[in-house]
């Protein structure tokens, strides 16, 4: 399993219009790509700043995401963002969640 990590500095327009924005407009994207197992938005409590975790199934889907639909999604998150968002790619080393434990090698 693999995560991008988008980290996004906001705009000063609040959390609840930021989570709408993201509900209603970039996790429909999201949900449309091959691949998508999870979206989380976590957010500082001053609202300044957040970062979009996205889980993927394989490196190749997360990576057709980026090629695919991520212009999209950079085009709502100029509503929000201050500056251009910073992605990075991550796998999954462990995970309650997911149920991935650590590789004992």
């Amino acid at each position: 399993m693999y995560t991008r990590n988008v980290r996004i500095k906001f705009k000063p327009i609040g959390t609840p219009e930021i989570t709408r924005i993201f509900e209603k407009e970039i996790v429909p994207l999201l949900r449309k790509q091959e691949g998508l197992q999870d979206e989380m938005l976590l957010v500082d409590p001053q609202g300044n700043e957040g970062i979009a975790i996205s889980f993927w199934d394989k490196h190749l889907n997360a990576e057709a995401y980026d090629h695919i639909a991520y212009l999209d999604v950079l085009r709502i998150l100029s509503k929000v963002a201050e500056e251009m968002p910073i992605v990075e790619t991550f796998e999954v080393a462990n995970s309650t969640a997911h149920e991935i434990a650590a590789s004992a090698t």
